[in-house]
């Protein structure tokens, strides 16, 4: 597992990419979290499309602001 990186939050936002990428990042982000929720904003029953938020904490012992890879 890679160890967690506020880089991977901006990685993320630059989208598109494929699903089985962007799941490989969240789980990276949510195994090294103290907390995590997810909050679904809105779906589109009529495209399919939907919004959701993933709001977590971090966990300080295993990141440091000085890891950039």
């Amino acid at each position: 597992m890679k160890k967690w990186s506020i880089n991977d939050i901006n990685i993320i936002e630059k989208s598109p990419s494929s699903p089985y990428w962007m799941q490989s990042r969240f789980t990276d982000i949510l195994f090294n979290s103290t907390n995590c929720r997810c909050k679904v904003e809105s779906i589109n029953p009529n495209t399919g499309e939907y919004r959701i938020v993933l709001q977590g904490t971090f966990d300080k012992e295993e990141y440091t602001p000085n890891d950039n890879y």
